[in-house]
Protein backbone atom coordinates (compact mmCIF):
# COMPACT_ATOMS: atom_id res chain seq x y z
CA UNK A 1 0.00 0.00 0.00
CA UNK A 2 1.39 3.25 -0.81
CA UNK A 3 1.28 6.41 0.77
CA UNK A 4 -1.13 7.97 -1.73
CA UNK A 5 -3.94 4.79 -1.08
CA UNK A 6 -3.37 5.02 2.75
CA UNK A 7 -4.00 9.11 2.32
CA UNK A 8 -7.51 8.42 0.19
CA UNK A 9 -8.49 5.27 2.88
CA UNK A 10 -7.75 7.22 5.70
CA UNK A 11 -10.09 9.82 3.93
CA UNK A 12 -12.89 7.32 2.94
CA UNK A 13 -12.89 6.25 6.47
CA UNK A 14 -13.51 10.03 7.80
CA UNK A 15 -16.61 10.08 5.48
CA UNK A 16 -18.05 7.31 6.37
CA UNK A 17 -17.81 8.31 9.77
CA UNK A 18 -19.24 11.75 9.27
CA UNK A 19 -21.73 10.45 7.60
CA UNK A 20 -23.08 8.11 10.43
CA UNK A 21 -22.20 10.57 12.95
CA UNK A 22 -24.75 12.62 10.81
CA UNK A 23 -27.06 9.92 10.18
CA UNK A 24 -27.68 9.53 14.09
CA UNK A 25 -27.93 13.11 14.92
CA UNK A 26 -30.58 12.99 12.56
CA UNK A 27 -32.21 9.79 13.46
CA UNK A 28 -32.48 10.76 17.07
CA UNK A 29 -33.86 14.16 16.62
CA UNK A 30 -36.20 12.92 14.45
CA UNK A 31 -37.38 10.43 17.16
CA UNK A 32 -37.30 13.36 19.84
CA UNK A 33 -38.93 15.65 18.18
CA UNK A 34 -42.55 15.16 19.40
CA UNK A 35 -44.40 17.58 16.95
CA UNK A 36 -43.45 15.72 13.90
CA UNK A 37 -46.26 12.82 12.96
CA UNK A 38 -45.42 9.57 12.93
CA UNK A 39 -46.32 9.16 8.97
CA UNK A 40 -44.01 12.92 8.55
CA UNK A 41 -41.07 10.65 10.96
CA UNK A 42 -41.59 7.25 8.63
CA UNK A 43 -41.39 9.67 5.09
CA UNK A 44 -38.19 10.72 6.70
CA UNK A 45 -36.72 7.60 7.56
CA UNK A 46 -37.72 5.86 3.93
CA UNK A 47 -36.08 8.72 2.22
CA UNK A 48 -32.82 8.30 4.25
CA UNK A 49 -32.45 4.86 3.21
CA UNK A 50 -33.43 5.04 -0.84
CA UNK A 51 -31.49 8.76 -1.07
CA UNK A 52 -29.43 9.20 1.89
CA UNK A 53 -27.33 12.16 1.05
CA UNK A 54 -29.90 13.95 -0.48
CA UNK A 55 -32.26 13.61 2.22
CA UNK A 56 -29.87 14.70 4.75
CA UNK A 57 -28.81 17.81 2.96
CA UNK A 58 -32.53 18.59 2.56
CA UNK A 59 -33.37 17.46 6.31
CA UNK A 60 -30.23 19.34 7.25
CA UNK A 61 -31.47 23.11 5.64
CA UNK A 62 -35.28 22.58 6.88
CA UNK A 63 -35.10 21.57 9.78
CA UNK A 64 -31.54 22.35 10.89
CA UNK A 65 -32.39 25.53 12.71
CA UNK A 66 -35.10 23.48 14.99
CA UNK A 67 -32.68 21.06 15.50
CA UNK A 68 -30.31 23.40 17.35
CA UNK A 69 -33.50 24.72 18.95
CA UNK A 70 -34.61 21.08 20.07
CA UNK A 71 -31.44 20.14 21.39
CA UNK A 72 -30.71 23.77 23.22
CA UNK A 73 -33.95 23.08 24.97
CA UNK A 74 -32.76 19.69 26.23
CA UNK A 75 -29.69 20.42 27.70
CA UNK A 76 -31.40 23.85 29.09
CA UNK A 77 -33.93 21.12 30.67
CA UNK A 78 -31.44 19.18 31.83
CA UNK A 79 -29.52 21.54 33.73
CA UNK A 80 -32.56 22.92 35.37
CA UNK A 81 -33.40 19.46 36.61
CA UNK A 82 -29.65 18.79 37.68
CA UNK A 83 -29.39 22.33 39.66
CA UNK A 84 -33.42 21.66 41.35
CA UNK A 85 -31.42 18.47 42.36
CA UNK A 86 -28.72 19.91 43.28
CA UNK A 87 -31.03 22.19 45.42
CA UNK A 88 -33.05 19.51 47.10
CA UNK A 89 -29.88 17.57 48.23
CA UNK A 90 -28.25 20.41 49.48
CA UNK A 91 -31.16 21.42 51.35
CA UNK A 92 -31.21 17.97 52.53
CA UNK A 93 -28.25 17.63 53.78
CA UNK A 94 -29.08 18.62 57.50
CA UNK A 95 -27.81 22.00 57.30
CA UNK A 96 -30.07 25.19 58.72
CA UNK A 97 -31.46 26.47 55.41
CA UNK A 98 -30.01 24.52 52.67
CA UNK A 99 -27.03 26.16 51.04
CA UNK A 100 -27.81 30.01 51.90
CA UNK A 101 -25.23 31.71 54.48
CA UNK A 102 -27.29 34.11 55.39
CA UNK A 103 -30.55 31.92 56.40
CA UNK A 104 -28.30 29.60 58.11
CA UNK A 105 -27.13 32.06 60.52
CA UNK A 106 -30.37 33.66 60.87
CA UNK A 107 -31.89 29.89 61.47
CA UNK A 108 -28.30 29.76 63.94
CA UNK A 109 -29.72 33.19 65.61
CA UNK A 110 -33.08 31.95 66.44
CA UNK A 111 -31.35 28.72 68.44
CA UNK A 112 -29.24 30.91 70.39
CA UNK A 113 -32.17 32.97 71.72
CA UNK A 114 -34.23 30.42 71.98
CA UNK A 115 -31.75 28.93 74.52
CA UNK A 116 -31.21 25.35 72.34
CA UNK A 117 -28.05 26.26 71.50
CA UNK A 118 -25.22 28.08 73.55
CA UNK A 119 -22.78 31.07 72.04
CA UNK A 120 -20.09 28.42 71.53
CA UNK A 121 -21.56 26.96 69.26
CA UNK A 122 -23.69 29.34 67.20
CA UNK A 123 -20.17 30.75 66.78
CA UNK A 124 -19.06 27.04 65.57
CA UNK A 125 -22.13 27.36 62.99
CA UNK A 126 -21.95 30.81 62.02
CA UNK A 127 -18.17 30.07 60.90
CA UNK A 128 -19.00 26.56 59.18
CA UNK A 129 -21.73 28.57 57.13
CA UNK A 130 -19.59 31.28 56.22
CA UNK A 131 -17.29 28.41 55.06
Amino acid sequence: MTFGEFLWSLLIFYFIFFYFLILFRILSDLFSDSDTSGLMKTVWIIALLFLPFITMIVYLITRGKSMAERQMARHQAAAADQADYIRRVAGSNGSAGGGDPAAQIAKGQELLQSGAINQVEFDALKAKALA
